[in-house]
């Protein structure tokens, strides 16, 4: 009972921890093929493609596309090399200042992007100044400065995953390449690099996402040339539409495409291997081994598949769908629901001046006032409708207004 109740809590634990992880992904992609002009998942009004082709038509999204690809991969050359570098001295200097060096290294993770993307333009800005270069020179250059940038902390990541697979590395090999007579360069580039290459690989993965995402450096110096970071930044504050759910969408289904491609290949290198050490002297000396097929025995190739054929009929779908006349439903849908409130809003409020209009009391004023006040009866509502007031002295102008202008009324002698 213990085992059941620890493995349902797994299982539980398990679920709401994708459903935290790729929830919101998932809503993003939904609102990506609504109709609304809001990104919204719920209500639902009708299936549409045209905001995968408002993202194609945005010049600014496109632009920032373009920049980010040149951007990442300067960075991807830079700071691999640098990564390579710094690995093969960590591994090669002197033991106790490798605790120094390290730290050293390591240190441009730890500093916030903001700092490093500031002293990237400060210092740069020097340089170019001390070399009496103008303001439009390659130092200035927003897609030179981003890339220097970005790579003072993305070549960290890079060394960290070229050292793992560095000290797995025998060094005998490339002694015994340097006593058969190769020289250094050739040892590196025919012993260590071959063993190098995965990780290296690897490490280039990682800096191109890693430029490809980052904002906090990139915001002081990208100059002329904003990534699409920078552009959906400055999108958002104006108002965001689904042509940035449609970008997102591309971006996850590319990013599912190559990792179900790169799990499909590894396992196909394991079950050929496996299928090799299987075969008998023969098979293999006559080159008749039985290798498995494509999706035999390989989940992510069938994965692969299947997520290949859906993108061929979501692509195709878009190309004959015409959501206009379920857009015009809805719209006039919406029409007669506001007439319809707009209607209730008018009756309650003609119902609510009918109650306080029953509600209001009614004041007359007593039979036989006058109103007499020291300004000669002027608000007294007979004044205007000719009702004469008492008689005047001799002398006096007789008016509807009760006496108003007469001098001796604001002295008290008319009364």
């Amino acid at each position: 009972m213990n085992l059941s109740f620890l493995r349902l809590s797994i299982w539980l634990y398990l679920a709401i921890f994708f459903a935290y992880l790729l929830g919101p992904l998932v809503i993003m992609s939904v609102t990506a093929f609504n109709s609304p002009s809001f990104p919204s998942a719920t209500p639902w009004e009708c299936l549409t493609f045209e905001w995968f082709s408002a993202l194609f038509q945005d010049t600014r999204i496109l632009n920032g596309i373009k920049n980010s690809l040149l951007i990442g991969a300067g960075t991807v050359v830079l700071s691999v090399t640098m990564g390579l570098a710094g690995a093969l001295m960590l591994t090669q200097i002197w033991p106790k200042l490798r605790a120094t060096y390290y730290t050293v290294i390591i240190a441009p993770i730890l500093i916030p992007g903001v700092v490093l993307g500031i002293s990237t333009l400060v210092f740069w800005d020097r340089i170019n100044r001390m070399l009496g270069f103008g303001p439009d020179s390659l130092l200035s250059s927003g897609l030179f400065l981003t890339i220097v940038g970005q790579s003072t902390f993305i070549a960290s990541y890079c060394m960290l995953v070229l050292v793992a697979r560095l000290q797995r590395y025998d060094i005998a090999l490339t002694e015994a390449a340097l006593d058969l007579g190769a020289t250094h360069a050739q040892a590196f580039r025919k012993v260590l690099l071959p063993f190098m290459r995965p990780a290296i690989a690897s490490a280039a993965v990682l800096a191109f996402l890693a430029s490809f995402e980052n904002y906090n450096t990139t915001t002081f110096t990208f100059g002329e040339y904003p990534t699409l970071t920078i552009e959906l930044a400055q999108k958002v504050r104006y108002g965001i539409s689904p042509a940035i759910s449609a970008l997102a969408f591309i971006i996850v289904v590319l990013t599912v495409f190559a990792a179900l491609a790169n799990e499909a290949t590894i396992r196909r290198r394991e079950l050929v291997a496996a299928a090799r050490r299987n075969a008998t002297v023969a098979e293999l000396s006559g080159g008749r081994v039985t290798l498995p097929g494509f999706l035999s025995g390989n989940t992510a190739a069938v994965l692969l598949v299947v997520v290949s054929i859906a993108t061929i009929v979501v692509v195709g779908t878009a190309t004959v769908y015409s959501p206009d006349q379920c857009i015009a439903d809805v719209r006039e849908q919406k029409r007669l629901e506001a007439e319809k409130r707009a209607e209730e809003l008018r009756r309650k409020r003609d119902e609510e001046r009918k109650l306080k209009a029953e509600q209001a009391p009614v004041t007359t004023a007593p039979s036989g006032s006058t109103g007499s006040s020291s300004f000669g009866g002027v608000f007294d509502p007979n004044a205007l409708q000719g009702v004469p007031s008492e008689p005047e002295e001799e002398g006096g102008a007789d008016s509807g207004f009760g006496g108003a202008f007469d001098p001796n009324t604001l002295q008290g002698s008319g009364n």
